[in-house]
């Protein structure tokens, strides 16, 4: 399937963008809609350590235990919808340990659809093994076959009944470690923006095939291999490994990246832990999943309530499965999220959803680059600058770079954003990198191909196509 580039917005302006809502909502599962007026609690999780040792036990966990407490927990609370996320750990790209998890967790959705009338579905998170050093495509691991076993695992997921399947792709990784811990924006520009687009071209158009010719909704991927973990490595207040502006760059440079899974046909919500998922919304129109301050079983950010600005879904990342003193983990968290939308919700339902929208946002405005570029008006901006290239992977990713700089640089010389002397010099320098950079994607790609080869471990331009 060809990919189809989003050339202009889908919103005719930021201040029309709301949670809970999506100018293309989504229906699956049992009676599950997304964007369709409300905010759904989406909760991930983990199974213990071990029990993915036995087939059984390995089932029992995902479906007995980890899915009927988080069923249980709404019906006990009062939630109306729920969507459950199963992130694959890694030894379930083999059917026998799969299989029978899609399938029950597929059963119990329709039990307690049927018996309590809730609404609720599965996203199935399938894992990408596959490794630069031995090849992304199919063909070229010659030691573990990953790209066939993640091809695999799409058809496992979805002949066994997965509501919608997602992925957290890994294409550009191996830039995107080298640009983080070298501070080399460039090399994240072409390793993520366009080879980490090129990957998510071909992956995804072969995901939406399968998800269509099993009624599956293919819902959309995050560059959690990059930005993410330019975010983690930037930190928080007492963090200066890798700069915060730096960081921001690199998120917006991801947007694009990840905006190419619903070009080739998916229709959402994307994955939690894709934060450029809220300049996404703003691009198509599609629901977004987003995490936050509900989020913290699983890590720190500096915008736990930004983020819930405009998402459709709100997660919890993700939580092994263990006691509290309030039940199980899942039963806990899932309490903590189906709160927190309720509270979207009431907000929507009394026409204050705008307010609350703009509350979440100035919560956190200021309290990084990175949370400064999302917040949705800026994220707007953002977009606009990328669909202006739309036909160029690398073009797209440049302007919502230099964008994302623009915005950066202005607020802090209306002293709205703070920034250290470090922080702004690092923007400087990354912007003036940028604007030198040539305007000819076939330009770009020659340069960097030549900067980099022998530079860049496992850098393979046949991982890409070429």
């Amino acid at each position: 399937m060809a990919s189809i580039k989003y050339k202009s917005m889908a919103y005719k302006c930021a201040d029309d963008i709301i949670m809970g809502s999506a100018l293309h909502p989504v229906s699956e599962g049992f009676g599950l809609k997304i964007g369709s007026g409300q905010v759904i609690p989406e909760i991930n999780y983990a199974p213990r350590a071990g029990t993915e040792k036995d087939v059984e036990r390995f089932r029992k966990e995902y479906v007995d235990y980890i899915s009927k407490d988080a069923l249980d927990r709404c019906i006990t609370a009062g939630f109306p919808a729920v969507h459950l996320e199963t992130e694959w750990v890694s030894q379930m790209n083999q059917e026998k340990l799969s299989a029978p998890v899609v399938a029950g967790q597929k059963e119990i959705c329709e039990k307690y659809h049927d018996e309590y009338g809730l609404a609720c579905g599965v996203r199935h998170t399938i894992p990408d093994q596959r490794e630069a050093d031995e090849g992304l495509r199919p063909g070229m691991d010659k030691v573990h076959s990953y790209p066939e076993k993640f091809f695999g695992c799409c058809d496992i997921a979805c002949e066994n009944g997965c509501d919608n399947l997602s992925v957290e792709s890994v294409g550009g990784k191996e830039f995107a470690d080298y640009a983080v811990t070298q501070g080399d924006i460039v090399a994240f520009l072409f390793g993520v923006g366009y080879l980490g687009s090129v990957d998510m071209e071909y992956i995804w158009s072969e995901m939406v095939d399968v998800a269509k010719r099993n009624r599956t909704v293919a819902g959309g991927d995050t560059d959690c291999s990059g930005a993410n973990t330019s975010m983690f490595m930037a930190g928080g207040m007492l963090d200066m490994d890798v700069q915060k502006t730096f960081s921001a760059i690199t998120r917006v440079i991801a947007a694009p990246r990840t905006l190419v899974a619903w070009e080739c046909g998916a229709v959402g919500p994307d994955k939690d832990c894709g934060y450029e998922g809220i300049i996404n919304k703003c691009i198509a129109g599609k629901p977004t999943t987003q995490e936050g301050k509900n989020c913290q079983c699983a890590h720190c950010d500096l915008m736990g309530n930004l983020t819930a600005q405009i998402c459709d879904c709100w997660s919890n990342e993700s939580v092994e499965y263990h006691p509290e003193f309030g039940g199980t983990s899942v039963a806990c968290w899932m309490g903590s999220l189906g709160y927190e939308a309720a509270l979207m919700n009431t907000a929507i339902q009394t026409g204050n959803a705008k307010t609350l929208r703009d509350l979440y946002a100035l919560t956190d405005l200021t309290r990084s680059p990175e949370a400064y570029c999302l917040a949705y008006f800026n994220a707007y901006e953002i977009g606009q600058a990328i669909v202006a290239e739309g036909d160029s992977y690398y073009l797209r990713a440049r302007a919502g770079a230099l964008k994302a700089c623009e915005i950066m640089e202005k607020g802090y010389n209306d002293k709205i954003l703070r920034l250290s002397k470090k922080q702004y010099e690092v923007l400087i320098d990354s912007k003036k990198k940028i604007e030198a950079l040539p305007t000819e994607e076939d330009t770009f790609v020659e340069k960097c191909v030549k900067e980099y080869d022998g530079v860049v471990k496992n850098f393979n331009m046949k991982n890409y196509g070429f």
